[in-house]
Order: structure tokens, then sequence, then C-alpha cells
């Protein structure tokens, strides 16, 4: 099946480069990055990262009753 897909020029560049150096074609180095792609799934976003909140350590928990001004007593901020 044919289809259009438009590439940067910059990677288009580094392609051809890339197959002339293995002896292959670009079309032969699109089709395996698909290939490669689908089999494993795996994308290249980087996962969120995770907010890490402060954890005030209380004697009894759920007793602790922090107004606006009451939680700088228990947390610094810079």
């Amino acid at each position: 099946m044919r289809t259009t897909v438009d590439i940067p020029d910059p990677l288009y560049r580094e392609m051809k480069v890339r197959a002339a150096r293995e002896g292959t074609t670009v079309k032969e180095i699109i089709l395996e990055a698909v290939a490669q792609k689908l089999r494993t799934g795996k994308t290249t976003e980087k996962p969120e990262k995770r907010i890490k909140f402060p954890v005030v350590r209380s004697k009894n928990p759920g007793s602790l009753k922090l107004g606006e001004e009451g939680v700088y007593d228990y947390i610094p901020f810079p």
C-alpha cells in the first residue's frame, strides 16, 4: 500500500545518511521503525512526573486541623 508522509528535512537527511552507512534504503529504515513501534507498543513520550506532597506527621492521625495560616507552622516554605 502506498501512503504519503511529510518528514522534516533534517530527519530525512539523517535517515538517508544512516541508510547509506548501513547499505539499505530509507524505505527499509521507515518500515523497520514502524514495525518495531508496533511490536513493542512503547511510546517515546515520558510519563508525567508525580507530584510529591509534604507529609505532616501526627501522634493522633486525623486530629490535626490546619487553617490557611496554621500550615506554615508545620511545613517550611521557601
